[in-house]
């Protein structure tokens, strides 16, 4: 097993995927690989720890700053890539925006005529605090890093943009998917070809003003495992705090079915149940959670506790 180190540059960062992308990095099932990432915005610390954009956008760079694609040699189109988080550590600033954008929820909250504000933040890695001020006062949130974005590109030949998620990953934005987390991924091409980005210092359930605390990352270590035997059709995490079911989809109430069939599987793999004993228990333990709202896409996880069912 072996340990590459990524560092973001001008060959190692896109803003969209695409398995045409040459891959920055070719690795076996098994391997780890250790990554600084850029924030979403394509902002990174200078030597003095100011937010600093070094490169252009070329034309199909439309989205987040992506790391990769590393190609994963046993990789196979229906196989599952197991993407373990060994490790996610802030940058030392973040960001949060809110306000006047005609995004949905900002219409019906009536925020579209207000003034667009940018909260400035400063992340302390080692108290793991983040600090703010609005009018003079300071206020502070604990931190919890994860990244918004582990993905595979789909199976669809062409260069994809990087706001939705996918069943194979993508803008997921799910804030249990931090350190000591298992994100199970469908493999939608040989060779994987997996991107991570999109760093947030931390984020609640929702990330209802569109913006998490977004930084730049200055350390994050993944391990790849490919599960030749293991099929999926959404992703599924074991996570510290329980296992993990997702739904994706534009209409909330078809995300939330995604999210309880998942869960279900999951349940009648677990404890040998039928699909009926499983809903029933799983009414009793499962907690639905809105992932996010902002990205087009809707998300919903189910999350079932470790030990919440004996």
């Amino acid at each position: 097993m072996e340990i590459f180190k990524v560092i973001p540059n001008r060959t190692s960062l896109y803003g969209s995927l695409s398995a045409e992308f040459d891959p920055i990095l070719t690795i076996n099932s098994g391997d780890t690989v250790q990554y600084s990432c850029f924030d979403a915005g394509w902002g990174t610390p200078s030597d003095e720890g100011k937010r600093i954009k070094p490169f252009e956008r070329r034309d199909i760079d439309w989205g987040h700053a992506l790391c990769g694609p590393i190609k994963i040699t046993e990789a196979k189109k229906g196989m599952t890539l197991g993407v373990r988080i060994n490790e996610v550590i802030p940058g030392p600033f973040g960001f949060t925006s809110a306000g006047k954008y005609p995004n949905w929820q900002n219409q019906k909250l009536g925020l579209t005529t207000c003034e667009e504000i940018n909260l400035q933040w400063e992340l302390d890695k080692k108290s793991m605090i983040g600090r703010t001020e609005i009018n003079g006062r300071e206020f502070s949130v604990g931190l919890k890093p994860f990244m918004g974005i582990y993905a595979m590109p789909p199976e669809e030949e062409g260069i994809h943009i990087t706001w939705p998620p996918r069943f194979c990953g993508g803008n997921i934005d799910c804030k249990e998917l931090g350190k000591g987390s298992i994100l199970y991924l469908p493999i939608p091409v040989d060779g994987a070809y997996f991107f991570v980005g999109d760093g947030h210092a931390v984020q609640g359930d929702g990330e209802i003003s569109c913006q998490a605390i977004e930084c730049p990352i200055e350390f994050v270590e993944l391990t790849f495992t490919v599960h030749k035997d293991m099929h999926l059709t959404m992703p599924i995490a074991n996570t510290p705090n329980g296992w993990v079911s997702f739904g994706f989809h534009e209409d909330l109430n078809e995300a939330t079915v995604q999210a309880m069939d998942g869960m279900i599987n999951l349940m009648c793999s677990l404890f040998n149940l039928n699909r009926v004993e499983a809903i029933a228990l799983g009414s009793t333990v499962v907690d639905l959670r809105i992932t996010q709202v902002v990205n087009g896409v809707k998300g919903v996880h189910a999350v079932l506790p470790h030990g919440a069912l004996r």
